[in-house]
Order: structure tokens, then C-alpha cells, then sequence
């Protein structure tokens, strides 16, 4: 049967025998009369309907929120981390299913119908596979981190022995929201703890990656996790809020327009723009050939997609000569077929969306005091088409001061500023930092970094911004978001 959908182009696409994607609710399959078409950008196929939930529907359901957790409460820590370790699995190697009539998704469909909606190419979409697996896989050690090696039957029991000393720990309710972004799958795994730590989840998948989150949350419960310790609910603007009111903790990833209006909420978690920079010490600035891979795979892995890619680099001298090297090196990273092996960048789903960032940059490289050094090495556009498909060419731009406006700037694609600045300046203009990279030895600047309370991950050496360590969480402590510690004295 034939199904008419109009999508914002206006235009009216059909289609015939999508993948059909349903809400999940307390673990049971919902289908919506109500459904978004998740549409290939290349090709404008439907790719799958994607049933939604509107706000009132969430609204009910959370109302029963303090039930969510109870399935978990029949595990133990260590029985959680055992179905981790095989949904570690299921998540990488195996079919999982769609909905309740049979329907499965084996690995390739995965890739191939993420990349096809996310505008991932493969490369991609298999590394954040893997980003995600190794979470699945390694949950013990990111426990262990998150919780600072207190014994993990405080889970269980609410009470452990640490130093020698009774601690006790609560939480601080039912459940977990979660309004995730398309941009990048790997975010996922942020929230993945959550289960081990007997917190039930509500999830908004991103509008063109339902895919994720769906496979995650299968893999969990194929092996063994309990079905109502999920809620999927994919939804519009006012069913997102719906999930960040209405339960006891959120997490939201977006731009700062989409995440300004819980900056200040005690129950909401931002993952916002990360602004994440390299500093060179002026010990370090005459040997920065030999760390010119950091700077480059700090700025282009994942596509530039994520809040951890290098958007500013800061040295005291050799800045236009640093610019330089790696803007030649960065002209050589060129949009290919999502299928190919070598491809590096991801498309933009809106073309528009592309126009007005390179629309932006050009009008800002209009102030003084800045140049786009990519453009001497590119040989055309910033804004290219491939098959189909609009891209951003990788973008580094010289500027004279910090105070320039692309000086401290965050773009969907492979962006990074570089910049003079004295190494006794460096820390006081940095501004908010999600991770910083030094490069120096210099013991009064990495001091300063060290008691700087705007970095919030901080690599000391050649480590690139986009290397994470799980056991060591760089933006908010999952455990210390939703559970907290009472006082506690005991005789018996």
C-alpha cells in the first residue's frame, strides 16, 4: 500500500514498505497514528515512519514514573554489568529487533540506514558504533570512575564501607529523560550507565537518528535487562519539555538556543557547545611540528561533529606558521560516498543550514584581523555538493586576537580557530572549555589550568581533546547527578 507524506520541501513523497519504528512505552511497544517520515538525504527515500508520542500521552505515562525503577531493583549491580557485557555483544554483531512482528535490524541495515538519515558516512557511523560498544563492554571500569572506586554494592544495599567508614547513597529519583541530538551517535553512551545504576531511562531519540537509541535499547534487553526500564518516545518540541519536566533527572544535548532555557536548572544536565581548545606552551610552540597530528585529529575526528573537537588553538608565537601547516593539511580532508572506506565528513541533512554557516563565516571574516587560511590550499568553496549532498570543507582561520568573532566559535563541521596570545593570558581568556589540551611543561601554567573552573577535562601532553577516557567522565558525574549521600551512623 502507498503512503503519502509531505515533508518541509513541500513536496509529496511516496513510498511503500519503510521500516516501521514504534514508541516504546515502560517497555511495550507503541504505534502512533501520528508519524514522521525519516527520509534519506540523498535520495529523499523513506527510510522508515518513525511513530510519535505526543506531549500529553508522555505527560500520563511519567505520572507513573515511580514504577520504572522497580524491575531493576530485582537485579544486582553485578547482574547488570553481566548483561552489559552481552549486550556488548548483541549491540556489535548481531540482528536485534524493530518492533513486535518480526521485524530485525542486522548491522549493515544499521549502518546503512543511519548514514542514510544522519548524513554519516559508514566510517563514521562504525566508529561510533564502536564508541558505544566499548562503553557497553568496559561499564565496570566507567563505574568504578564515575563512582571514585566506592564499592558497588551501595547499589544494592544503600550502604558501603569506604576507608573504613559507613557511606550511605539514595537516589534522587525514578528516572533518567533524555533529549537526545541527530548529530552524533555516540552521545548515546552517555547515558548508558544509567541502567547499571538501577535508574530507569526516557529517551527522545534525535528526529533523524531513531536508530541508536532503538538499538541500544534492544541490545539491552535481549540480554536480559528488563523491557520497563525503557521508555522511547520519539516526539516534538513540546514532548521534549514534557520529558525534561516531568522527570526527576534530565539530560539535553544541543546548541545554546536549545539549551539555554535549562542552564540554570538543577535538574537538567547541558550538554551544550563545548569550545574545547589546544593550548602550546611557550616551552613547547618551537616543537609544534612534532605534534601536528594532535592538532589535526583533534579538529576532524567524528566529522567536527562533537562538542570535544578542538574549536580554538592558542600559542604564544609561530601562530601564522602553525595556521599554515595545518590548513594545508586540513584542505586535504575532501567530501567522498558515504561508502567509502576513507570518507571523513558527514553531510548536512539541510542545505540551508550549511549556506547560513558559510554565509557567517564569510561576513565575520569581513572584521579585521582574521583570514581563512583553508582557502589558500582548497582551490574553490567552502560549501561543496557531492551526490546530492551539500558539505562543509574543513575551515581553520587565522586570527589576530581572541576577541575576533571567529576567534571562540563552534561549527557542525571540521572548524578551528588559531591565535596569538602570551602564555600569561592564555588562561584568563580561554572562557568555558570542555576540554583543554596543554602542550607544556611550564609548571605555573599548567597550575593555572589545574585550579581554572571553567575546564572541565584536561589533558596534560600530546593527548588530542577527542580522547576519552570513560573511566574518567569529562562533562558532569552520572552517579553524582542522581544519586546523593546522607549521613549515617550505625550500632547493629
Amino acid at each position: 500500500m502507498w503512503r503519502e507524506y509531505t515533508e518541509r520541501n513541500g513536496s509529496v513523497i511516496r513510498t511503500v514498505n519503510a521500516t516501521e519504528i514504534p514508541a516504546i512505552r515502560h517497555g511495550a511497544v507503541y504505534e502512533s497514528m501520528d508519524r514522521h517520515a525519516a527520509i534519506d538525504h540523498q535520495t529523499d527515500r523513506v527510510v522508515a515512519h518513525v511513530s510519535r508520542a505526543n506531549a500529553g500521552l508522555i505527560r500520563k505515562d511519567l505520572r507513573k514514573r515511580g514504577e520504572l525503577r522497580n524491575p531493576l531493583l530485582d537485579f544486582t549491580c553485578k547482574h547488570l554489568l553481566e548483561i552489559c557485557q552481552r549486550a556488548a555483544v548483541i549491540f556489535m554483531n548481531e540482528e536485534v529487533p524493530l518492533d513486535d512482528k518480526g521485524t530485525a535490524q542486522s548491522i549493515q541495515d544499521y549502518i546503512q540506514a543511519l548514514s542514510a538519515t544522519s548524513g554519516l558516512p559508514h566510517t563514521l557511523c562504525r566508529a561510533n558504533m564502536e564508541k558505544i560498544e566499548n562503553v557497553f563492554s568496559h561499564m565496570p571500569k566507567i563505574l568504578n570512575g564515575l563512582m571514585r572506586g566506592l564499592d558497588l554494592a551501595v547499589l544494592d544495599t544503600g550502604v558501603a564501607t569506604q576507608s573504613g567508614t559507613a557511606v550511605s547513597y539514595y537516589p534522587v529519583g525514578n528516572s533518567l529523560g533524555v533529549v537526545l541530538p541527530s548529530n552524533s551517535p555516540g552521545v548515546n553512551s552517555i547515558w548508558m550507565p544509567a541502567i547499571p545504576l538501577k535508574i530507569p531511562v526516557v529517551l527522545k531519540p534525535g528526529r533523524d537518528d531513531p536508530w541508536t537509541p532503538y538499538r541500544i535499547v534492544r541490545s539491552f534487553v535481549a540480554a536480559g535487562c528488563p523491557a520497563e526500564a525503557f521508555c522511547i518516545y520519539p516526539c516534538d518540541h513540546e514532548g521534549a519539555n514534557a520529558i525534561l519536566n516531568g522527570c526527576d533527572r534530565s539530560l539535553i544535548f544541543g546548541d545554546e538556543k536549545t539549551t539555554a532555557p535549562y542552564s540554570n536548572n538543577p535538574t537538567v544536565q547541558v550538554h551544550g557547545p563545548g569550545w574545547s581548545k589546544i593550548l602550546i606552551g611557550e616551552d613547547f610552540v618551537d616543537r609544534w611540528e612534532d605534534f601536528i597530528d594532535v592538532l589535526f585529529n583533534s579538529v576532524v575526528t567524528n566529522g567536527g561533529r562533537s562538542c570535544i573537537n578542538a574549536s580554538a588553538i592558542l600559542a604564544p608565537s609561530r601562530g601564522l606558521e602553525i595556521a599554515e601547516a595545518l590548513a594545508e593539511k586540513l584542505a586535504q580532508v575532501r567530501p567522498l560516498p558515504r561508502e567509502d572506506k576513507d570518507a571523513r565528513l558527514a553531510a548536512f541533512l539541510n542545505p540551508e543550514f550549511a549556506g547560513s554557516i558559510d554565509r557567517s563565516i564569510d561576513r565575520d571574516l569581513q572584521t579585521p584581523g582574521a583570514e581563512d587560511i583553508t582557502a589558500r590550499f582548497r582551490g574553490g568553496d567552502r560549501l561543496v555538493e557531492l551526490e546530492g549532498s551539500a558539505y562543509l570543507l574543513p575551515t581553520l582561520v587565522f586570527c589576530e586576537s581572541f576577541d575576533h568573532p571567529l576567534a571562540n566559535r563552534e561549527f557542525l563541521f571540521p572548524y578551528v580557530s588559531v591565535v596569538e596570545i602570551p602564555q600569561d593570558r592564555m588562561v584568563d581568556e580561554i572562557g568555558p572549555t570542555l576540554v583543554a589540551t596543554a602542550l607544556t611543561r611550564d609548571a605555573v601554567l599548567v597550575d593555572r589550568l589545574l585550579r581554572c573552573p571553567l575546564v572541565d577535562r584536561l589533558n596534560l601532553g600530546p593527548i588530542p581533546t577527542t580522547r576519552v577516557e570513560w573511566d574518567q567522565p569529562h562533562e558532569g558525574n552520572l552517579f553524582e547527578f542522581l544519586y546523593r549521600r546522607r549521613a549515617i551512623q550505625k550500632v547493629f
